[in-house]
């Protein structure tokens, strides 16, 4: 646990799988003399309530943010600009303000219009969840050696991105700085594309196990249910993701495309050596995430060697 607090005051905005984990980590490592917490439901308050994860939870997110060293918001890629509006008026001077969402380049042009000078502004992702939601979801551990990727728009406080990535760290977070725009070029490929091919695929298994009395979901294998875990995602979330990031999934899809149409030609025409050669080297890429310790047997919801302090 850390002997010193990050930040006074950290006040959460939405309190889904990801606030819940930053307000677990937090409290278990004493990141903040005080958390506050808002919900958009009154049913979210009172479960977080009942929790007793965080100190306060009000009724408002003017009332969070107040008096507020570091303010995140946990909600929706769409949500953010209208929430940027409303609580403006309400921030500290000197306050950081972030976020967790999955696209940054909108998240700058929605939010940085209605925040005022005197706060600094880095906008953050970590890239870490499951398919669960809610107030229950979330877990101290989800950080652990996972990647929290900062986008500070240029022009911010170095000192105030330092401060926010040493918060990240201490949850066990590796944190890298990347450009808006690079950021979403890059997650287009290795998230956004594959959720969108994961929706893809249950969707046609669905209509087709109309037709097969379920047999497609009854005999599905080990990859179809991964498919069904990643497209179990909260549709919310991913509704704004695909609207706010269109111009970089629409070039990854595109990407995919093509190559789709190479292996079709390959099957096709019965070239084993094609297939073979790029199932080849999509191996090694899997063997290569497993090696720098992006994924393991266990699935991340629970990992058993996941601890606070300790490398997996």
């Amino acid at each position: 646990m850390s002997t010193t607090p990050h930040f006074q005051r950290v006040a959460l905005i939405g309190f889904g799988l990801i606030g819940g984990s930053i307000a677990r980590a937090a409290k278990l490592q004493g990141l903040a003399s005080e958390i506050v917490t808002t919900a958009r439901s009154e049913k979210t308050r009172a479960r977080v309530l009942e929790l007793g994860i965080v100190d306060q939870v009000v009724a408002t997110n003017a009332e969070a943010v107040k008096d507020a060293d570091l303010v995140i918001l946990c909600i929706p890629v769409g949500a953010c600009g209208p929430v940027a509006q409303e609580i403006a008026a309400h921030l500290k001077p000197g306050a950081i303000v972030s976020d967790v969402g999955s696209v940054k380049g909108a998240i700058v042009r929605d939010m940085a219009p209605h925040l005022p000078k005197t706060i600094h502004f880095v906008p953050a992702h970590p890239v870490a969840g499951t398919e669960h939601s809610g107030p229950d979801s979330g877990f101290a551990e989800l950080f652990i050696n996972r990647w929290c990727i900062l986008t500070p728009p240029e022009g911010v406080d170095a000192a105030a991105t330092d401060r926010l990535r040493a918060f990240w760290a201490a949850m066990g977070a590796k944190v890298e700085i990347m450009t808006p725009d690079h950021h979403d070029l890059v997650l287009a490929i290795t998230s956004h594309l594959p959720h969108l091919i994961a929706y893809t695929i249950v969707g046609t298994a669905d209509e087709l196990a109309q037709v097969t009395e379920s047999e497609v979901i009854k005999f599905s294998a080990g990859g179809f249910r991964d498919f069904t875990r990643i497209a179990a995602s909260d549709p919310t979330m991913w509704r704004d993701v695909f609207l706010a990031n269109k111009e970089a999934v629409l070039e990854m899809l595109g990407t995919f495309t093509e190559d789709l149409a190479k292996l079709t030609r390959a099957i096709r025409r019965g070239d084993g050596e094609a297939l073979f050669d790029h199932f080849t080297r999509t191996r090694a890429i899997r063997r290569g995430i497993v090696e720098i310790g992006q994924d393991s047997a266990a699935p991340d919801f629970g990992r058993p060697h996941a601890q606070l302090g300790k490398k997996p």
